[in-house]
């Protein structure tokens, strides 16, 4: 176990994920952020399948790879000669300098699915290895459904193995294709195997028992020097080996050089990367990248982590690029605020009245539906107007919000008053819905007086009923996402009212964004004072 290397199949396996639909710029973007992160193999897609996956090899050929090379992905030849097999030739022409090609390992598959004899199946196995062979690429075997073949029929499934090396392949892949084998079984049938096979052996797992990463490190501790997986663990049904995590165990835990020098600490962002073009929501809890992965939020985690981070952190955070968070609710305690108001450059001390103060003020409003941990602009705004008495940008003078159907389709407009400094602005918008019309509508009011909001929108919207027994009368807890060209901020508004609800969280929203600029412009002023000669 002196060197194991990672294969990535996210454009190819990750993309049969539901939801997910990659176009040819999407996929060339994440092969560049994958070589970049130092992954030495990049499975692009199969060229014979569909015309997308065609274009994008032609396409990645102008790519200036560094690290990675390139596989085309495809399966055995159908009947008739490999010479003249469409899918086998589509492979050749992607012009990959590495090849894998799947094939029926399993007699069930071969009986039910390809229905042909035994023997053409391991003559269709030899051949298209062979053939693929004698025209200088490297060839990868995927032993499909290999354990479950083997439980059922391990001679048959070792005579398939035994094709694809009379063909020449370079490296034969156990693929756990439909999930459900446990470690100690992966374990124990290659280790049987091992010593019968002398060309590298990889791993192919999937996650449908939830399994896939434990499976991919039984492989390697029973000798395979390969595995097979996918960024964020996405993949068909329950997804693949999540190529994140295992990334981090080999690098953190087991002292296996799987990428190159300095980069283990990309891993974070790559893998927020491929998330965002994949137009999928990071898991906040993902094992080393996730936002919640190294989150404290129990008042005894917080206070020991404080002292000496390794009580509660099985690595540290920035490793992998991360970053430790500590979250501020009424379970936390005095350290928690101490220390994220410490964070903010601002002055408070655990034992201070103002400390316990704060405290009693977040449990009150937490009690009421507030939920801080979610909306981080919100608790900064919070912590600042109580410890620094932050005077608001705006003050609201009244609004109106008007619903009318009109022509079959229903408008929505607001009206607001606002007060900036000694100055009042009255102004009306139109949105798609009510809270849409005052975001509208405030932006427009305050436009003239803050230019830098035109470069703010939102990026999500929730709201979420606290008390469904109460019916319409039921208090609503309303988060917005805001989102300008550096970051993005949580911000929260609780009321009856769902409209009154939104009007506080846009208020916070607007309100940090502003407090952040004005943050910038002075640390800006400072330097550029900092650069005039004396």
């Amino acid at each position: 176990m002196s060197h194991v290397e990672l294969y990535d199949t996210t454009l190819r396996d990750g993309a049969q994920a539901e939801g997910i639909s990659y176009s040819v710029p999407d996929k060339l973007r994440i092969t560049e952020k994958l070589d970049a992160l130092g992954l030495p193999y990049i499975e692009g897609g199969w060229p014979g399948s569909n015309p997308k996956d065609a274009e994008y090899f032609r396409r990645a050929k102008t790519l200036r790879l560094t690290n990675a090379k390139l596989v085309a992905f495809g399966s055995t030849r159908h009947a008739g000669s490999a010479a003249k097999d469409a899918n086998l030739n589509a492979l050749l022409r992607a012009e990959t300098p590495v090849i894998t090609i799947f094939g029926k390992t399993w007699d069930l598959h071969v009986r039910e699915v390809l229905r042909v004899t035994p023997e053409e199946n391991l003559k269709m196995i030899e051949e298209s290895v062979a053939y693929l062979k004698r025209r200088g690429r490297m060839v990868m075997y995927d032993a499909e459904h290999f354990f479950d073949g083997y439980k059922d029929n391990s001679a048959y499934a070792v005579k398939a193995l035994e094709a694809s090396l009379a063909g020449g392949a370079d490296a034969i892949i156990f693929c756990d294709t439909n999930g459900g084998s446990l470690p100690h079984e992966v374990y124990d049938i290659i280790s049987k195997l091992k010593g019968t096979l002398s060309v590298q052996l990889g791993i192919h797992s999937h996650n449908d028992s939830e399994l896939a990463v434990a499976n991919a490190l039984a492989a390697v501790h029973a000798g395979c020097q390969q595995v097979q997986g996918v960024m964020n663990g996405y993949g068909e049904r329950c997804g693949n080996a999540n190529l994140v995590s295992l990334a981090g165990i080999f690098s953190t835990k087991m002292g296996l050089d799987v990428l190159p020098a300095g980069r283990l600490k990309e891993l974070t962002e790559t893998s927020r990367f491929v998330a965002e073009v994949s137009n999928l929501a990071q898991v906040a809890n993902q094992p080393f990248v996730g936002s919640s992965a190294f989150a404290h939020k129990g008042g005894v985690h917080v206070n020991a982590v404080m002292k000496n981070p390794r009580t509660y952190e099985h690595i540290d955070p920035a490793v992998v690029g991360n970053q430790r968070k500590i979250l501020v609710s009424e379970l936390s305690g005095r350290s928690a605020l101490v220390l994220k108001a410490q964070g903010l450059a601002l002055d408070l001390s655990k034992e201070t009245p103002e400390a316990k103060k704060l405290l009693k003020l977040l449990q009150k409003l937490e009690h009421q539906g507030y939920h801080f941990e979610a909306a981080q602009g919100s608790l900064e705004l919070l912590l600042k107007r109580e410890i620094e008495h932050l005077k608001p940008f705006f003050k609201l003078e009244g609004f109106r919000v008007i619903m009318e159907k009109r022509d079959h389709k229903l408008t929505s407009e607001a009206t607001i008053k606002i007060k900036v400094g000694q100055v009042t602005e009255q102004t009306a918008a139109e949105g798609d819905g009510p809270v849409n019309a005052l975001d509208n509508a405030i932006r427009k009011a305050l436009r003239q007086f803050y230019p830098t909001l035109a470069h703010m929108h939102l990026r999500d919207f929730k709201v979420r009923v606290l008390d469904e027994k109460a019916g319409t009368a039921a208090k609503v807890r309303v988060l917005i996402q805001s989102q300008d060209e550096q970051d993005s901020w949580d911000t929260i508004g609780v009321s009856e009212n769902v409209i009154e609800a939104s009007w506080q969280a846009l208020v916070d929203s607007i309100e940090y964004k502003l407090l952040k600029d004005q943050a910038h412009s002075t640390q800006h002023t400072a330097h550029r004072k900092r650069k005039q000669p004396a």
